[in-house]
């Protein structure tokens, strides 16, 4: 590397003597996105507030978001220390960029971005998102991109390895390549030779592209799948199935025997589609293609089974799980993709409304220890919840481990465990094992059973912090239904921090949505008075290519958080009906019910009515729209 390239890659990693701030407060004005008002009352608040960032106060305001400030960055592209930026938009703590900096003078060779993702003091799409910003780079995230395998093959792989870059794909004539160092001219001119001098310089840590070119390498050297025999036929369907499932982002795949053929739907957005249907001939080929696929056993015909298939793709490795069941016409394949959900979100995208997030994260994660339970059906989205709340807590302070069945997300810091009851790596063989590894926060994929009710109880009664899922209606549900489990209510009263319910809904496809003002009958079924809400107006989607007519198009999550109060621990200790407990919950610690969520929520356009009464609890008459408005921070 020479001089002025090392001179690049130590300003990212040095905090300079510039104010970041104030510089950033006058681009913003002088691209027109602040006004002078705005600057000087978000300075005022600043003032009051002590350790807070201005950007911080101005998100809080309303007078700006990050996608504004990102796109001000990247105009300008102001030469700034990485790590200054990143404690601004409020992506690393000014302590922990204190303590990457001493990492950094310690390994000096190792850029400032790589340490921060490595010591999990703030996440890689951030660093390497704001990164790209400052420094007119495109951010690229290598290891979910498809794979061009004729553009791999324009260079050697000892080359990619060498420099550490890596083609992602095409943008026009241009050739989009992800580098570990884009400030270093010498891997840059070596994809130049390659890729010509009009390349894309995109950047992405070291270790995704290492990793993503032994991936390629793989992918490369692999045969091109030829149709060639009818067995080559099967194999063909097979992969076309579940390549098909993975690119529509189905969850899973149900291959369901009939009399006289076999119907193959996929679960999107929660309800399932129809994708086609087989002949009979040729079902039980594809049935038994997937069994060996599963690493079940095709000569067993009259046993339901159990398998894993670990799918390779170009944009990674997709773990199915399958379950075949057999029936009356035939043995039925449910193939969940567990993996096929996209990034890991963080607690703030997992789509809480602001002061419901703020009570979560302050009351229930920041705690000291306890156990937080998220709860609902099967399918409501509660691992993504578990694990953005595991992502939360996940610092370089922290000890985290995990027991799941199975581990649905890989997260780097912490240990996961993936229960195996074949090899007697049960639940209760793993809780047994788990207190024993000195953790400070334990992750129990889910409760089921007294005694992993029990382990859960007395791990948060040593100290610990604990994480866990539940199957039950609604957050009072969870509460009771551990007392039927005969957990003492004492136990449940001191130990329990908060419980969150949660549903899945279809969220109203914004292209062809449409006013719906809900009529008296509607208002009803709400359990809205008619004179209470005239004019409540939803939206409906009327349903268009993009949605494929469904009116609808990705889903959104609906919550109910329970933060267990002194009043709320008392009406448990006394085994108060759940009509008591849920009346005390909502009068004395600000719960607002999945209904009343639900309703905030398609108020503002982002589901239907339909979604609302079909998938919520109605136990209780909401309260009015400006009420629930206010008591969630939602603006009308």
């Amino acid at each position: 590397m020479n001089h002025e390239a090392e001179a690049s890659v130590s300003a990212l990693a040095t905090v300079s003597d510039v104010d970041v701030s104030t510089e950033l407060a006058s681009l913003l004005l002088a691209g027109g996105r602040l006004t002078v008002q705005q600057l000087q009352y978000a300075r005022r608040i600043q003032a009051k507030l002590g350790e807070r960032t201005l950007l911080s106060v101005l998100f809080e305001l309303g007078y700006l978001d990050e996608a504004a400030v990102r796109a001000t960055l990247r105009t300008a592209q102001p030469p700034w220390p990485l790590g200054r930026v990143l404690v601004e938009l409020g992506h690393l703590s000014a302590q922990d960029l204190k303590l990457a900096l001493a990492l950094q003078r310690e390994h000096p060779d190792v850029p400032l971005g790589e340490l921060l993702c490595e010591h999990n003091f703030a996440s890689r799409s951030n660093v390497f998102g704001v990164l790209a910003d400052l420094r007119g780079l495109v951010a690229v995230e290598p290891e979910s991109t498809d794979l061009d395998v004729t553009l791999l093959r324009a260079a050697p792989w000892r080359i990619y390895r060498a420099h550490t870059f890596l083609p992602i794909g095409r943008t026009g004539e241009r050739t989009v390549v992800a580098f570990a160092d884009p400030l270093n001219p010498v891997p840059v001119e070596a994809a130049r030779r390659y890729f010509g001098r009009d390349l894309v310089v995109g950047v992405a840590s070291r270790k995704a592209i290492a990793a993503t070119i032994d991936r390629a390498e793989r992918l490369a050297a692999a045969p091109s799948p030829q149709v060639v025999s009818d067995d080559g036929m099967i194999v063909a369907l097979a992969n076309q199935i579940i390549f098909d499932a993975i690119g529509r982002r189905a969850s899973d795949i149900h291959l369901e025997p009939h009399r006289d053929r076999l119907r193959i739907r996929f679960r999107e957005d929660g309800s399932m589609v129809l994708y086609r249907d087989v002949t009979s001939e040729v079902a039980g080929a594809l049935v038994s293609r997937l069994k060996v696929m599963a690493g079940a056993d095709i000569a067993e015909r009259r046993r339901h089974q159990d398998g894993r298939i670990l799918f390779e793709t170009t944009r990674g490795t997709v773990d199915i799980r399958v379950s075949i069941y057999v029936s009356i016409h035939g043995e039925k394949v449910v193939m969940r993709l567990l993996n096929n959900r996209g990034a890991l979100l963080t607690i703030g995208d997992i789509g809480m409304a602001p002061r419901m997030l703020e009570f979560f994260t302050v009351d229930a994660l920041e705690a000291p220890n306890g156990v937080v339970i998220i709860t609902g059906p099967t399918g409501s989205g509660k691992t993504t919840t578990l694990y953005a709340a595991v992502n939360q807590l996940n610092d370089a302070n922290t000890s985290i481990i995990t027991a799941e069945d199975p581990v649905e997300y890989v997260i780097e810091g912490i240990t996961q465990c993936s229960i195996n009851p074949k090899i007697n790596l049960s639940y209760d063989e793993t809780l047994k094992h788990i207190m024993r590894q000195d953790p400070d926060v334990i992750v129990i994929g889910e409760i089921r059973d007294q005694f992993s009710a029990e382990v859960a109880i007395n791990a948060a009664l040593t100290g610990h912090k604990v994480l866990t899922t539940f199957h039950t209606e609604d957050s009072i549900g969870g509460l009771v239904r551990l007392m039927n489990m005969n957990i003492e209510a004492f136990l449940i009263s001191s130990t329990v921090i908060s419980v969150v319910a949660q549903r899945l809904l279809r969220r109203v496809c914004r292209r062809c949505a449409e006013d719906h003002v809900l009529t008296p009958h509607e208002l009803r079924r709400l359990g809205y008075a008619a004179v209470d809400a005239t004019g409540l107006t939803f939206s409906r989607g009327a349903g268009c290519a993009e949605c494929r007519h469904s009116g609808y198009h990705g889903r959104l999550a609906v919550f109910e958080l329970l933060v267990l109060n002194e009043r709320v621990r008392d009406a448990v200790i006394a085994k108060k009906t759940s009509f008591d407990i849920r009346r005390i919950s909502t009068e004395t610690s600000g719960l607002v019910t999945l209904l009343e969520d639900g309703i905030v929520k398609a108020a503002a356009g982002q589901t239907s009515f339909e979604e609302v009464v079909r998938e919520l609890p109605r136990l209780s008459p909401p309260r009015p729209l400006p009420e629930l408005r206010r008591l969630l921070g939602v603006r009308a």
